[in-house]
């Protein structure tokens, strides 16, 4: 049986006592059925992991004492930030997650022109904490132990205008270069992925006008929620960690 990885918001040592948070106790606790003496591991999101065992498990609460501190890194070389224009359902949701497992290091969540979806306010935070929440969930099962950090949502054109070093991508059906064509990019990259629709043209020159290529990888349009993984497993393969 894998042994279950467990995210701790709060410092993490060796032979240290660690009652889990209430989203933690209730999974080992109540989904899981953990009881006294089983191994978990524990990780907060600053790097490597913390083996550790359960010496009390009931259904409200949950503590754990670590026994030991592992420096282990499945991070990629390559640090991807995702702008994704927000989509419909649980699309977006699926994206985050997936984009997550794939190694990204950051994601910015996007207001285009055909996003479908109205956020603001409460329902926003909730939204945001929702995804966030999957972040760590992806993190859980894939065993990353470094946090990617998902940003407020922004309106497209603010966060194209940002400055950076990074290689500057736009996927686009009709683009007359490959990802196969791309340099190495030294600073990373910062890929932009339009909503269901995809990016109006006034958007697309906005992004061409703020430094972004267009790029093509394939001959076939892909829904929101399936180019930007697409885009994300290429460059893995080919300036990353995936083999």
């Amino acid at each position: 049986m894998r042994i279950p990885r467990i995210f701790h918001s709060g410092a993490l040592a060796p032979q240290q006592d660690i009652t889990l948070e209430s989203d933690a106790s209730n999974h080992v606790g109540r989904v899981l059925r953990l009881g006294v003496d089983a191994g978990i591991i524990l990780f907060n999101g600053q790097g490597g992991e913390y083996p550790a065992q359960l010496i009390e498990s009931g259904k409200k609460r949950v503590v754990a004492r670590i026994t030991e501190y592992l420096d282990i890194d499945v991070e990629s070389p390559l640090k991807i930030h995702l702008g994704q224009g927000v989509s419909r359902g649980d699309k977006m949701e699926l994206t985050i997650q997936k984009a997550v497992e794939l190694g990204v290091t950051e994601i910015t969540p996007l207001f285009t022109e055909r996003c479908g979806v109205k956020l603001s306010g409460e329902r926003l935070e909730k939204k945001l904490t929702q995804w966030r929440k999957i972040v760590i969930s992806a993190c859980e099962q894939s065993g990353r132990n470094t946090l990617p950090i998902i940003h407020q949502p922004l309106p497209l054109e603010q966060w194209l205008a940002q400055p950076s070093e990074e290689l500057k991508l736009n996927l686009h059906p009709r683009a007359k270069y490959s990802i196969n064509s791309l340099p190495t990019p030294d600073h990373g990259i910062r890929l932009v992925i339009g909503p269901e629709g995809g990016l109006s043209d006034i958007e697309i020159e906005f992004a061409s006008n703020s430094g972004f290529d267009e790029v093509l990888i394939g001959p076939r349009v892909l829904r929101t929620e399936t180019a930007g993984l697409t885009v994300i497993s290429a460059l893995q393969t080919r300036f990353g960690d995936l083999g």
